[in-house]
């Protein structure tokens, strides 16, 4: 696996008994994280991990009794000291699951569970309400350029990277020309580690633009007006970094401003997007300007 900052935090949280969940976008790496931790947590402790995309497993804890009854099997013991890892992928396709982790927190003390899931909006209400004071959420996010970096394995740029005061001359102009190059490439097609590992990047990006429509907006989210969300974000990508008027949008987009609010926080809770302030020494107008 390609480091991954995120890992290090979540391999801490292995003595806390609290539900540990991985958030995040599609194919921002949670399976690829969850796996690295089960790899490296299932070679000193007991552990079974769970793909719920396959819906078998699924029906193996979708009840606390076919719950436990499956822990069980793999070589649970109530009486065990250490704690027995639980990984679940995919948590948010099954609704009512985060009660059945709820009652496995509950009823046992010595059972970890990790869990990633994606679609926040589908999720939130649940975790609130089930997993309250019983959980510790991590986001995950796309690579970050650092990360980015690595996934390249430049090992010459990461090196000069963490030395870069110490360059002159025409070691400090060839870092900075390649960094540019990658700074460039990163900025383009961003931080999906699937992108950057891919010579055909436009294909996949649009492959993951297309699963998100299928699975987020059309499956989870029951949006009607798909081929307005589309252009919304079309619209959005291309004005990207710059200041948002809500009636530009309405009239590109063809849609009324409450639809507008509606399909915005839509997009920020499934994490397409991310929105800014404006920047003003003077708070009260930094609220007014909010849109």
């Amino acid at each position: 696996m390609k480091p991954r900052k995120s890992l290090k935090p979540l391999l801490e949280q292995k003595k806390d008994k609290k539900v540990s969940l991985l958030i995040g976008a599609r194919q921002v790496g949670k399976t690829t994280i969850l796996k690295a931790l089960h790899e490296k947590i299932a070679g000193r402790s007991k552990a079974v991990f769970f793909d719920l995309d396959i819906y078998s497993n699924y029906e193996k804890v979708s009840t606390f009794e076919n719950f436990v009854n499956t822990l069980k099997l793999n070589g649970y013991d109530e009486n065990q000291k250490e704690f027995f890892y639980i990984f679940l992928d995919e948590f948010q396709r099954y609704s009512g699951l985060t009660i059945v982790m709820k009652n496995i927190y509950d009823n046992f003390d010595n059972i970890k569970i990790y869990a990633s899931g994606s679609s926040s909006i589908k999720i939130k209400d649940e975790i609130q309400e089930s997993l309250a004071g019983r959980k510790r959420t991590t986001y995950i996010y796309p690579l970050s350029f650092e990360e980015f970096l690595w996934f390249k394995e430049d090992e010459d740029v990461i090196q000069h990277l963490h030395n870069i005061r110490k360059l002159k001359g025409k070691h400090l102009g060839q870092l900075t020309s390649k960094l540019f190059a990658y700074l460039g490439e990163f900025m383009v097609t961003g931080g999906y580690p699937e992108v950057v590992l891919e010579n055909d990047k436009a294909d996949v990006l649009e492959n993951i633009f297309d699963l998100y429509v299928k699975k987020d907006l059309l499956e989870y989210l029951n949006v009607s007006k798909i081929g307005h969300i589309k252009r919304l974000i079309e619209y959005l990508a291309i004005n990207n970094g710059q200041k948002t008027k809500y009636n530009d949008i309405g009239t590109v987009c063809a849609l009324r401003y409450k639809e507008i609010l509606n399909y915005i926080e839509l997009l920020k809770e499934t994490y397409l997007i991310v929105s800014l302030r404006p920047f003003f020494s003077n708070k009260n107008s930094e609220l007014v300007k909010i849109p």
